[in-house]
């Protein structure tokens, strides 16, 4: 009895070390992004992403936990508007920060702290076409190797790019409006 449970230890320490060794042969970065034609002028749609207090109407995350604490910071706008959330486990918590913006770009710093602590930069692009403006929700970051291993098991594109293109949809109904 004692050799067979020596025999299965001896397998699952190999099994792990083979799987952190392919793990670590993955990408140190990720980059999930979706895209969607929105009718409307990026001046419409523009303040539905700069001022943190519009996300309600458009983003996926916001509806997953109505009792989720909010804090606004910062500038109420823009570059250097901050926003902090902690909820439960299907928000978790983390903050963001606009760390630039242009007419036709924003760059969020993006900070989870729970489930698992990331630090990503989300970005929105947002580019005239005729009548409607094409509209791009992006995040990337590294992947360290813990995230590696997870990644393994989880597929991070489907998982985040449903969110962004269900965000993208909701967004799309705020601004034709």
């Amino acid at each position: 009895m004692l050799k067979i449970v020596g025999i299965v230890v001896v397998v699952l320490i190999v099994a792990a070390v083979a799987v952190v060794a392919y793990a670590s042969t993955r990408p140190d970065a990720f980059r999930v992004q979706r895209s969607t034609s929105i009718k409307a002028p990026p001046d419409r749609i523009f303040p539905l992403i700069v001022d943190y207090r519009n996300w309600p109407q458009w983003s996926p995350y916001e509806g997953r936990d109505p009792d989720m604490k909010r804090i606004f910071s910062g500038a109420p706008s823009g570059k250097g508007a901050k926003y902090a959330w902690e909820g439960n486990k299907n928000v978790g918590s983390g903050a963001m920060e606009i760390i630039d913006t242009t007419p036709n770009k924003v760059l969020i710093k993006l900070d989870f702290m729970k489930p698992f602590e990331a630090h990503n930069i989300a970005e929105f692009t947002l580019e005239p076409q005729g009548d409607a403006t094409n509209v791009t929700w992006a995040m990337h970051g590294p992947v360290p190797l813990f995230g590696k291993v997870m990644h393994m098991v989880m597929d991070m594109d489907k998982m985040v790019g449903t969110d962004f293109a269900a965000g993208l949809e909701k967004m799309k109904a705020a601004a034709e409006r």
